[in-house]
């Protein structure tokens, strides 16, 4: 039997944010909860267990700081009186690569992604979280993509309450009697994102006159929805400028129509270069690379190619106009440009 829960005015909203997205999803279905301890993933928990269908909690022990196991343990007990079918503690060894945070995110990643075993994994991420993310893209400057924030579903990962605001699940844990756990790091301002939402986002709702963070979220949400028929268009004019081209590239690597692609908008033209080296296996690409392949077919002088990254110790990749097409060469690192 389902736990009734009170209804407060913090419960309602978390409700109705998880409702709203298992509805979205079909109905009632099997979940994951990827559970911290915290005041938002325990509130996740709570409302997933009425909303939706047999909800498992999995608390990733990431053993960064003394007592994790014990911290790991009193969460998964939480999410058993609180009505979850059942409950693990999955312990991980974090690396180092791209920094703490980084490390531990893609630790926690693959080990819900280890056992889902085919369900939605539902994460405790709300709006104030949104918003710190989109200020943070913000900041980085490397295009609209990457100020859309995080979208509510993204399989398999799922995302209810990123309607949610951080004090209604707080609030929430009040109203049940859960003590949720607080995470020393959330307040290490050694953690820019921690100063972010400790400093940056406070000042600016004290200077803007609030309502900044909603704010930010809808600029998520609206530009979000822009990029999706951004994609399309990408896509579009991607497979006609590969079908246009006259040729294949070096060894199986596909080729670009210049002709097509110089009748594009320029943004949209772009777009479909980055989408194309995606493809390739073009990593970190950066803006000066991205205009300077531009104006191969927009300014084109007879200019040398333009080195990117995604080749080896021996060799590396080449943009080049050749023959009225955009193509991808291999060549040696001692090969000039």
């Amino acid at each position: 039997m389902r736990p009734r829960l009170p209804e407060t005015s913090a419960v309602l909203a978390v409700r109705r944010g998880v409702r709203e997205w298992v509805a979205a999803r079909g109905g009632r279905l099997a979940v994951v909860v990827g559970l911290s301890g915290g005041a938002d993933s325990l509130a996740l928990v709570a409302a997933a267990v009425v909303e939706a269908g047999d909800v498992t909690a999995v608390v990733v022990d990431h053993r960064l700081q003394d007592g994790s196991g014990e911290v790991a343990a009193r969460a998964a007990e939480q999410a058993l009186a609180l009505g979850c079918v059942a409950a693990q503690v999955l312990p991980v060894e974090v690396g180092r690569e791209g920094g703490t945070e980084a490390a531990a995110r893609a630790a926690r990643y693959a080990a819900l992604e280890s056992v889902r075993a085919g369900r939605p994994v539902l994460l405790g991420h709300t709006l104030d979280d949104q918003a710190e993310t989109v200020l943070l893209g913000l900041a980085r400057g490397s295009g609209g993509r990457s100020i859309h924030g995080m979208t509510a579903w993204n399989p398999p990962w799922g995302r209810p309450l990123l309607g949610v605001r951080r004090a209604e699940t707080v609030q929430m844990c009040a109203d049940l009697g859960v003590e949720p756990w607080d995470d020393p790091h959330n307040l290490d301002p050694a953690y820019t994102r921690v100063r972010v939402r400790t400093e940056v986002l406070p000042l600016l709702e004290d200077v803007l006159g609030g309502g900044v963070a909603q704010a930010l979220a809808r600029t998520a949400d609206q530009l979000r929805a822009d990029g999706e028929v951004l994609d399309a268009l990408t896509a579009d004019l991607l497979r006609a400028a590969s079908a246009g081209a006259s040729g294949p590239g070096d060894s199986d690597r596909p080729a670009l129509s210049v002709e097509i692609l110089a009748t594009a908008a320029p943004a949209l033209r772009r777009r479909t270069i980055r989408a194309w080296l995606a493809e390739q296996g073009v990593s970190g690409l950066l803006n000066a690379h991205l205009q300077a392949i531009d104006e191969l077919v927009s300014n084109w002088r007879g200019q040398g190619g333009v080195a990117v990254a995604g080749g080896g110790r021996d060799h590396r990749l080449v943009v080049t106009r050749e023959h009225g097409t955009l193509t991808v060469r291999v060549q040696p690192r001692n090969d000039a440009t």
